[in-house]
This record gives C-alpha cells, structure tokens and sequence, in this order.
C-alpha cells in the first residue's frame, strides 16, 4: 500500500496553494460580504490555465487525473467557497457533457473558450419538486422535425444567472422516470431562455445562483449530447462518482481553514493567564478535529485514486461525500467554540466556514439519500 502523492501530485498541490494563498485568500472577506461575482478574480485566475484541468493537453487542459483534481477542488475551496463553486462548475460538471458528446463545432464555440475562461459554464439538474429526485424531472424535451422544443424551469443553478450556456436535463416522457432523461446545450442568447430569479444564499456568497426559465426554446438535434435518446442517467452515472468524491475534497478545503484558525487562535488568546489552547478540553477538540479531519482525507483520496484505477467507486465516492461533509460541519461549529463570542462575530472567518459548510449537505445527493445509497450496496453484496 502507497499513501504518498507522486513528485507531481505534491508539486502541484504547493503551486496551487500558493496561489490560493496570493490571489482568492486575500479578497475572500470580501467576496463573501458583497455577495457579487469576482469578476476581476475570475479573469485574474483563468490566465493561470487551471480552467482546462481535467481536459487533454491538445485541447488546451492540464490532463491531471482524479487524485490531482481532488487536490486542486480542495486547495481552491480552502480559499473561497463561493468562488469555488463557479470555478469548480466550469471546471467538471458544466463542461463535461459538451467534452463527451459535442460536436466540434460545438466544442469551438463553448468547450474551448470555457476552458480559457472566456465564457462560463453550469448544468441544469434541480427543479421545486426534484432535487436528488431526477425521476421527478418535469423540464420537457419534445422532437419537432429535426430539432427539440425544450420547457421547464430550472432552480438553483449555479452560475446560472451570469452563464454564457447551460447543459440542461430534460425528459423526452416524464411517465418513464430515470429512462427518459437527456442532456441538452442551450446556449445564452437562444430564444426563450432566460435567467429568473436570484437565490440569496446564507452562505457560498459570490457565486451567483438562481433560476433558469426555458419557454419553448428550440435547439437543433446535434444539441442533444448523448450519443442515444433517453440514456442521460448512464451519462449521468459516469461522472456521479467524481461530484461525489470532488464535495468531499471541498469539504476538506473548508475544514483545513477553519481548523488552522481555530488552531492559531487556540496559540494567542489568553484566558485566566495563559494560551487557551494550553487547557486539557480545548486540546481535546483540536485531537479529534484533527483525527477525524485525516479520516475524511483518506477516505476522499482513496475514492479519487480507485477512480483513477478504473475500480468500482460507487460506495466509496458516497462514503466520501458523506463522511468528510459530516466532518467538515463538526470541524466549523468546534472552532467557533474555540473563538467562543468572537466566533459569532462577521469580523472573524469561523463564521464564514460555519455558514458556507451547509452547502455541502446537498450537492452530489442529500445525507439521507447516501445513506440509503450506501445500506442498499452493503445488504446488496454481504460484504
């Protein structure tokens, strides 16, 4: 058994942080007080290339496998959560399908210049009546000569109100369930598509989410990105384990920020004449953040490094999302104890982990789901 990240695993991850530390750190308070999308930073951060991660070379990505992703989604999110989520959005789920099935032309007018950052990317999976729930999928997708007539509304949409296109689900039957489901690209500016509503949200502030509306929007066929009708939840499965494991790695990132200023503070505040982190409970909560922080990290990493093996990762990627989330919200809530009143104060950051950690309870399939996700492989295989 190796537990060590390769020479450029670790090369990569000290650049990564690095540069989290110079660029998004800094204007972190800032982003997450204002609530408005980092323009500047976005264009700052995609002249570094890192939009391309997971892409080949020739196309102008990094080629980098699970492991190496993992790294990055954690690194990013330690910096900024919110701005995290737009990045991380470009970077796989609002890409991916256009990699896997566009056309080239497709591919030159959306894929590529979303890997340089010139235009910006989301999918479209959740409605009011189904989130983990995609059987429920009302959003329509009907055949009209050669091309397809697509309604419905879309909510919570990540970069939905500033995206440039959207990978959009959409059922040719909603009485087949899962077995209609498909992948289209709507692109911004196509009739009938257009932005609603913006979401306020208690924490992940920066990004912008919100509603998507699709009014009778017609997309051509070569749109439809699968190469058969009614096979979006076998695409769907192929990247399921890598959204999975990536929340988990995101998890880690705001779980390292917090503990390491729970850590500090614990160094120089003073209480009854001496450091706080000198007493017996207050090392007891730093040992078991620490602990189970280390148990998320090898459960997240071990899922990335099966993927990369190409073994089966469905539990573990489940497993991973589910744990190092749990973790991640124990971890925020310990070290606002540890800033005691300071913690509930907006000029200290616990407060800013303590809220952006919620998120991670329901991208990848709520904790409930999982659970039963997880029950449902174990009684199935006795093992």
């Amino acid at each position: 058994m190796d537990f060590q990240l390769t020479e450029q695993q670790e090369f990569f991850r000290k650049i990564i942080a690095e540069t989290v530390d110079r660029i998004i750190l800094p204007r972190a308070q800032k982003i997450d007080e204002s609530d408005e999308f980092p323009w500047e930073l976005w264009r700052e951060f995609a002249q570094l290339g890192y939009m391309g991660l997971r892409y080949p070379e020739e196309i102008g990505g990094m080629n980098a496998d699970k492991v190496t992703s993992m790294i990055f989604y954690e690194e990013i999110t330690r910096g900024s959560v919110g701005f995290a989520q737009s990045v991380i959005m470009n970077i796989l789920m609002g890409t991916h399908f256009l990699y896997r099935f566009g056309s080239e032309e497709i591919k030159k007018r959306c894929l590529y210049p979303a890997i340089r950052g010139e235009k910006i990317a989301t999918i479209c999976f959740t409605e009011d009546q189904s989130g983990s729930d995609l059987a429920a999928t009302r959003t329509t997708a009907t055949r009209d000569g050669e091309d397809w007539i697509l309604n419905g509304t879309k909510m919570w949409i990540t970069n939905g109100p500033i995206c440039d296109f959207a990978t959009v689900l959409a059922t040719t039957d909603p009485s087949k369930g899962m077995k209609g489901l498909n992948f289209f690209l709507v692109e911004k500016g196509t009739p009938g598509f257009s932005p609603g509503q913006v979401i306020h949200k208690l924490g992940c502030r920066g990004t912008v989410t919100g509603e998507l509306i699709l009014d009778h929007v017609r997309v051509p066929s070569e749109n439809l990105l699968g190469e058969e009708v009614d096979k979006g939840v076998v695409y769907l499965g192929e990247i399921l384990n890598e959204i999975r494991t990536m929340t988990g790695a995101m998890a880690l990132g705001i779980a390292r920020a917090a503990y390491q200023e729970g850590l500090e503070y614990s160094r120089r505040r003073v209480a009854f004449g001496r450091p706080i982190g000198t007493y017996q409970l207050i090392r007891a909560k730093i040992a078991e953040m620490a602990t189970e922080m280390e148990a998320a990290r090898l459960l997240v990493y071990y899922s990335a490094w099966r993927m990369d093996q190409g073994l089966d990762c469905r539990r573990e990627a489940a497993m991973a999302k589910l744990f190092a989330t749990e973790v991640c919200l124990k971890v925020v809530d310990e070290v606002t104890r540890i800033y005691g009143a300071n913690g509930f104060a907006q000029e200290y950051a616990p407060q800013r982990h303590f809220r952006d950690a919620r998120f991670l309870l329901y991208g990848g399939g709520t904790h409930e789901i999982l659970k039963d996700f997880i029950g449902r492989q174990i009684i199935g295989r006795l093992d």
